[in-house]
C-alpha cells in the first residue's frame, strides 16, 4: 500500500459508524424535494443486494391492521401520522388507513389520510435518501422504496424515487470499491478508486462518500509527493503534484503541499549543507562534503544558488586545507610556544621568468613560461631570524656548516669588499658581529635551512620546506608581472632594504650601482618586517636578504616544470637563491632575477624563509 493510504481511508470512514436498521424518524408531511437529474442506470445490480441485510429491507409486507371501531382506528392513524410512524407496525398510519378504506371505501376523511400519508412517505422517504451516505440511512431509504414498490408502483413521485435509491444504492457500493481500491494502493488507474468515486458521485452526486474519496486519493497522492520529497526525490514529488492536480480542481491543496515540498527541500539542503561543512573540520572529510554537495545540486532548483557556502568551502579545503587565502597563523610548538609566522597565499598561476625585451634580463631568466599552481601554500612571512634558528640549534645541537669550518664570507667596512672572515657563522651579522635575534639569520647552506625545516615539521606536525623557485617568483610578484615587484619604475619610498643612491655606510661609502635618490636608512641587513608587506601579507620579499630556494641550478628554463615544483636534480652541487638583498644592483632586484650558489655556499646576503603545506 501506498503510504498515507490508510491513513487517509480514516478520514474517508469518519463519522460513517453502523446505525440501527430503522432509526426513528419523526416528521411531519412535507413535500418531497426537489428531485435530481437521473443520469444513465448502471447495468445489473450490485453486490449490497445480496446481503441478508437487504433481504429483510426487500422483504416488507403490510401489516395486518384489526379494526373493530372506525372511528377509534382513524384517529389513532391521525396520532401515528402526526408522530411519522408510517407503515412498520399495525399501528402504523398507513396500515389503518388501507384497512379503514377496506371498510369504508366511500369515505372521503379516510382518503384524505391516507392521501397525507402517501406524501408523508415519499417526504420521509426523501429524507432518509438524503440523510448520509452510511449503510443504515441507504436501508432505511430502501425500506421506503420496498413499501411505495409494493403499495403505490405506478405513481409516478413513487417511480421518480425508486430510480433514485437505486442510483443511491449503486453508488454507495461503488465507494465501497474505491475504498477497497484506495486500501490496496491502487489510486487513480483505470477500475482504481478515483474511477470508482467519480463514477459513484455520477450517478449520486449527492453521495458525500464519493466526494470525501475523491479526496481521499488526492490526499493519498499528496502524501506521496510528501513521502518522496522526505526521502530525497523532489522530482518524483512534483511528479506526483502534478498527478494530484489532476484528482480534482482543488488548487489549495496542491498549492499547499508545494510549499510544504520547498519546505522540506530547504531544510534538507540545510542540513546536506552543515553535515558537509562539519566534516570539512577535518580535510579527510572533503569526500564526504563533495558528496553533500552534488547531492544538494541533484535536488537544488536550477538558479537557486543552492550550496554556495559548501562550494566556496570545499574549493578552500580541497586547495588550502583547514585555511583560506590571506590568512596569518602559526604553528604550535611543544612546551607552549609557536612556530614562525604563516600567511596562506592564493593558488593561481603567473608567467614565470623574463621576457625577451625585458632590460636587465639574462638568457638564465628565459623562456618566460606559464606556471600553474593548482593548490594554496603557506609561507612564512618573514625570513627566518636568529633567534627562531637559534631555537633549532639549541634544541638539537645542530651544527651549520658555517660553524662546522669557522668561516664565511661578510661585509668588510673599511674595503667596502665581501671578504671571508675566521668565526663567522649563523649567529654573525652581516659584518661579522653577533646579530640581534630579530634579525634575518644568514651565513647558512640550503642544507641548514632544509635542517631546520626537518625539524621545525617534526616539532609541529605540519610539512615545512624551502619553497620552489616558481613558488618564490609567485610570491615575490604578488599577482603583478612587471620588471620590479612594485611596477616598472624606481621603487617608491619603503619599497624595502634596497641598494638606495642615498644610503651612506657607517664610514661614508656609497653604492656605486644603485636606484638613484632611494634611500632607506640602512646599510645591511634590517630587521625583519621592518618594511610593509607585500599583497600576499609577506614582508621583504624584495631586498633585505636572498633566499634559499629548493631548485638545483638549471640554465634557462626549457623544461622547467609548469606545476610550480622544485625542478630536483639528485645529488646536484648547486643551488638557487632568489630576491635582491641590501646589497644587490637594481637588475637583482627584478622580479625575474634568479642566482645560483655551492651547497655549501654561505654569505652575509643569503638567508631563507620557509613554505608550508596547506
Amino acid at each position: 500500500m501506498r503510504a498515507g493510504v490508510a491513513i487517509v481511508l480514516l478520514v474517508v470512514l469518519a463519522g460513517c459508524k453502523r446505525e440501527p436498521e430503522t432509526p426513528a424518524l419523526v416528521l411531519q408531511s412535507v413535500p418531497a424535494p426537489e428531485r435530481l437529474p437521473a443520469p444513465a442506470l448502471e447495468p445489473g445490480r450490485v453486490s449490497i443486494r445480496g446481503d441478508d441485510a437487504l433481504a429483510d429491507v426487500l422483504s416488507w409486507t403490510l401489516p395486518e391492521a384489526d379494526i373493530d371501531q372506525p372511528a377509534r382506528a382513524r384517529a389513532s392513524a391521525r396520532r401515528a401520522l402526526a408522530n411519522g410512524d408510517l407503515f412498520e407496525t399495525g399501528e402504523s398510519a398507513i396500515p389503518l388507513l388501507l384497512a379503514l378504506r377496506k371498510l369504508e371505501p366511500d369515505n372521503a376523511q379516510n382518503a384524505r389520510l391516507l392521501e397525507k400519508a402517501r406524501a408523508a412517505l415519499l417526504a420521509q422517504a426523501w429524507m432518509a435518501l438524503d440523510a448520509g451516505d452510511d449503510l443504515a440511512s441507504l436501508r432505511y431509504a430502501q425500506r421506503h422504496g420496498t413499501v411505495l414498490r409494493t403499495l403505490w408502483p405506478e405513481l409516478p413521485e413513487a417511480k421518480t424515487y425508486l430510480e433514485a435509491v437505486d442510483r443511491a444504492g449503486q453508488a454507495f457500493d461503488l465507494c465501497l470499491a474505491g475504498e477497497r481500491a484506495l486500501r490496496s494502493g491502487n489510486l487513480d488507474a483505470p477500475g482504481g478508486a478515483l474511477d470508482l468515486f467519480r463514477r459513484a458521485q455520477a450517478l449520486w452526486p449527492l453521495q458525500a462518500r464519493a466526494q470525501r474519496g475523491i479526496a481521499a486519493v488526492e490526499s493519498a497522492v499528496l502524501m506521496e509527493a510528501q513521502a518522496l520529497a522526505a526521502g530525497g526525490d523532489f522530482e518524483g514529488a512534483y511528479a506526483e503534484l502534478a498527478r494530484a492536480g489532476k484528482v480534482r480542481n482543488d488548487p489549495e491543496a496542491v498549492a499547499a503541499t508545494r510549499q510544504r515540498i520547498e519546505a522540506m527541500r530547504s531544510d534538507r539542503i540545510r542540513r546536506l549543507s552543515d553535515e558537509g561543512l562539519m566534516a570539512l573540520a577535518d580535510p579527510a572529510g572533503l569526500q564526504f562534503a563533495r558528496e553533500r554537495l552534488a547531492e544538494i545540486l541533484r535536488i537544488a532548483l536550477p538558479g537557486t544558488g543552492a550550496g554556495v557556502a559548501l562550494r566556496q568551502r570545499i574549493d578552500l579545503v580541497g586547495h588550502y586545507g583547514l585555511f583560506r587565502p590571506g590568512q596569518v597563523f602559526t604553528d604550535e610548538m611543544p612546551g607552549g610556544g609557536r612556530g614562525p609566522a604563516l600567511s596562506v597565499l592564493p593558488r593561481g598561476g603567473f608567467a614565470m621568468g623574463a621576457p625577451e625585451d625585458e632590460e636587465g634580463a639574462s638568457p638564465d631568466e628565459q623562456p618566460q613560461h606559464q606556471v600553474r599552481l593548482d593548490r594554496g601554500f603557506a609561507m612564512t612571512r618573514h625570513e627566518i631570524t636568529v633567534g627562531e634558528f637559534r631555537r633549532f640549534v639549541q634544541a638539537t645541537g645542530f651544527v651549520p656548516r658555517a660553524t662546522q669550518r669557522g668561516h664565511s664570507l661578510a661585509y668588510d667596512a673599511r674595503s667596502g669588499n665581501f671578504l671571508r672572515g675566521s668565526g663567522i657563522d649563523w649567529q654573525s651579522g652581516y659584518d661579522g658581529r653577533p646579530a640581534a635575534d630579530d634579525m634575518p639569520v644568514i651565513h647558512v647552506t640550503a642544507r641548514d635551512a632544509e635542517a631546520y625545516a626537518a625539524w621545525l615539521s617534526a616539532q609541529t606536525g605540519a610539512h615545512y620546506r624551502l619553497p620552489s623557485e616558481a613558488e618564490f617568483e609567485y610570491a615575490l610578484r604578488a599577482g603583478g608581472q612587471a620588471r620590479y615587484p612594485w611596477g616598472a619604475g624606481a621603487p617608491p619610498p619603503g619599497a624595502g632594504n634596497l641598494a638606495g643612491g642615498r644610503d651612506v655606510s657607517a664610514r661614508g661609502r656609497r653604492w656605486s650601482n644603485a636606484f638613484p635618490g632611494y634611500g632607506d636608512g640602512w646599510w645591511g641587513p634590517a630587521p625583519v618586517g621592518s618594511f610593509a608587506p607585500n599583497p600576499y601579507g609577506l614582508y621583504d620579499m624584495v631586498g633585505n636578504v636572498s633566499e634559499w630556494v629548493a631548485d638545483c641550478w638549471h640554465r634557462g628554463y626549457r623544461r622547467a616544470p609548469a606545476n610550480g615544483q622544485a625542478w630536483v636534480n639528485p645529488g646536484c652541487r648547486t643551488r638557487m637563491y632568489r630576491g635582491g638583498s641590501w646589497a644587490s644592483a637594481p637588475a637583482q632586484a627584478r622580479s625575474a632575477w634568479r642566482m645560483s650558489g655551492g651547497v655549501d655556499a654561505t654569505n652575509a646576503r643569503v638567508g631563507f624563509r620557509l613554505v608550508r603545506q596547506l
